[in-house]
């Protein structure tokens, strides 16, 4: 072997941090077996409705997948009525990790998706997965990334700098406005009194 063909041997870049948890989630489709056991137990307490019950979260655990990429998340689930939820990340408000002592003590936990749809509940509960730290952190910096690309506007980008000296003198001026007629429909329902 020649000095020309040791040195024409592409060199494998140094990864990037993080890249190997973010290609296991990545490759995440479908929940852990661990989530099947749950169910059984869950069904059980249910006594006399367990075939029923245990029937409807076996059909759940069989359809159950997910597919996490750069763009959002995507949930899937159903036999008879196929349901879908797919959020992107800039829809994404908050996420909670919620777990039961049975959970617990199974190693499983929700990550509970919440939007800005107005609804108390959580638009997406997303369960049966071991690596939730690493979804979490995912999920979580995707969510920052689709935000940071977000042009900064009205009063979020006077807090952030991005206002120009113009449009911050005349934010100044609109509120000094608004406070002389605050003070006058004050002193007009003093009078009235």
């Amino acid at each position: 072997m020649t000095a020309d063909a040791a040195s024409a041997t592409p060199v494998p870049a140094s990864p990037r941090p993080g890249h190997d948890a973010d290609d296991r989630v990545r490759a995440l489709r479908r929940p852990h077996p661990k989530l099947l056991r749950y169910y059984v137990l869950f069904s059980l307490i249910t006594g006399p409705a367990f075939p029923v019950v245990f029937t409807i979260l076996f059909l759940r655990y069989r359809t159950l997948s997910y597919r996490f990429d750069d763009e959002g998340v995507t949930m899937s689930w159903g036999a008879v009525f196929k349901r879908e939820i797919s959020l992107t990340y800039s829809r994404i408000q908050d996420i909670h990790v919620q777990s039961n002592a049975v959970e617990r003590w199974l190693g499983l936990a929700r990550l509970l998706v919440q939007t800005a749809s107005g609804s108390a509940k959580a638009e997406m509960k997303v369960e049966g997965l071991l690596e939730l730290s690493a979804v979490r952190n995912f999920m979580y910096s995707r969510m920052r990334g689709a935000r940071a690309g977000a042009p900064a506007t009205g009063v979020a980008g006077a807090k952030s700098g991005a206002v120009a000296e113009g449009d911050a003198a005349a934010l100044a001026s609109t509120l000094r406005e608004i406070a002389r007629e605050v003070a006058a429909v004050r002193s007009e329902l003093e009078r009235r009194r």
